[in-house]
């Protein structure tokens, strides 16, 4: 049986600069997965590589045995691809529950102007109880009719999240999800996606430099240095592993 998703000898360079040398990933079943190392190891580019924003010099990404990596990110996010990303991405003018339903809508229409034209219609009175559903768990229900721009940056990263799991993604990758987050609401956040799992057991791969956080969360780690897979492995195995404390814990 093929794997989920399956990264194969993937390299990319800009100019002189390699940032990925020949990385290979498999993901056998669902799960929660981290992906660490230190900046500069690769793993952004690698998250660009696999959602279609950027093309691999060499090797190719497979999603249950098909061949992904030279589609758009569109066609992807139709295939179930999703993704955060280092920066908040939210619409800091609309509400949080209207965030949430854009992120609702069927990414088979492919025409904005047809997303916007259902945000009132069938759509919203669809998804309108999910998304308060989960803009609860994550605390944020009492926000639902206020601007995103009223929240603060942890509270932008929930509701980023949110937006983009409503969709019910087959493959989330999050971008340093933990980045920028209180002790408080990152607890939120862990909890919240321990329980999206237990709901929809997809592939979550979470770039991430909180380790406690990542440990905690995560079943399986793979770590990157230099644009190469250094070794993966269990939580508990990857603390004690001496290469990677060289080159990362330590």
């Amino acid at each position: 049986m093929a794997a989920l998703l399956e990264i194969r000898d993937i390299s990319k360079a800009f100019g002189g600069i390699q940032a990925l040398d020949g990385v290979d990933v498999a993901i056998d079943a669902p799960g929660i997965y981290g992906l660490i190392g230190p900046n500069g190891a690769g793993k952004t580019t690698l998250f660009d590589v696999v959602c279609g924003r950027q093309v691999a010099d060499r090797g190719e990404v497979r999603a249950e045995g098909r061949a992904v990596g030279r589609l758009s990110p569109d066609r992807l996010a139709r295939l179930g691809f999703a993704r955060t990303f280092q920066e908040c991405r939210v619409f800091p003018d609309e509400t949080c529950l209207d965030n949430v339903l854009f992120g609702a809508q069927d990414k088979r229409l492919g025409v904005e102007w047809r997303q916007l034209l259902t945000r009132g219609m069938g759509a919203r009175s669809a998804r309108r109880d999910e998304a308060m559903r989960l803009l609860t768990l994550v605390r944020l229900d009492t926000y639902a009719d206020r601007p995103a721009a009223a929240l603060s940056y942890g509270q932008r990263r929930l509701l980023e999240i949110v937006s983009t799991l409503i969709a019910r993604p087959r493959f989330l990758l999050l971008d340093e999800p933990a980045s920028g987050i209180n002790p408080t609401l990152l607890n939120v956040l862990h909890d919240f996606l321990l329980k999206m799992y237990e709901e929809r057991p997809i592939v979550f791969l979470v770039v991430e430099h909180n380790m406690p956080f990542i440990m905690s969360l995560a079943s399986h780690i793979v770590v990157m240095h230099q644009g190469r897979v250094l070794t993966t492995g269990s939580p508990a195995d990857i603390q004690r592993d001496p290469a990677v404390i060289d080159a990362y814990l330590g």
